[in-house]
């Protein structure tokens, strides 16, 4: 699809909703909460490799430009997110709550929404490759996306 069609700014969509699938079905978490976790898990390594091709190259448009700027940006995101996941294990941080007690009146349907209007969202910015443009709303769905999951845990912790 991304060469022969030329619509490489729909992988990113197709990537998210195959990998929603797979949590749904292989880690049997609601499908909610396997999209949730899908669209934080994207959403962060792609914030973290626009801030490397902001660093690195100075633009996504020069990462792209050669097949090896390319390697070192995969190779760059690849080992800081190897490194950063074994010291949250080794630190205790993440997510231990039940997914199952999570659900909520009308939190589906309000859910379903955002994460539609992010995928609408994620293609047109892709489409548009504007770097700071990708920063700002990588980091902002982020943000988001962690705090729902913190106040979910805290909220569960309290029960």
């Amino acid at each position: 699809m991304r060469n022969e069609f030329s619509l490489s700014y729909l992988v990113p969509l197709i990537t998210i909703l195959l990998f929603a699938i797979f949590f749904k079905v292989v880690v049997k978490i609601p499908l909610i909460w396997s999209v949730i976790v899908t669209v934080l898990g994207y959403v962060a390594y792609a914030f973290l490799q626009t801030g490397l091709a902001k660093l690195l190259f100075g633009s996504i448009a020069v990462a792209q430009g050669d097949t090896s700027n390319g390697y070192l940006l995969q190779f760059a995101s690849g080992l800081i997110t190897i490194l950063l996941s074994v010291w949250l294990y080794k630190t205790g941080w993440g997510f231990k709550f039940d997914f199952e007690r999570l659900r909520f009146k009308f939190e589906d349907i309000l859910m379903v929404l955002l994460i539609v209007v992010f995928l609408v969202f994620v293609s047109v910015i892709f489409y548009y490759n504007d770097l700071f443009v990708n920063i700002l709303f990588f980091a902002s769905v982020m943000m988001f996306l962690l705090y729902y999951a913190i106040r979910k845990e805290a909220e569960e912790d309290i029960d």
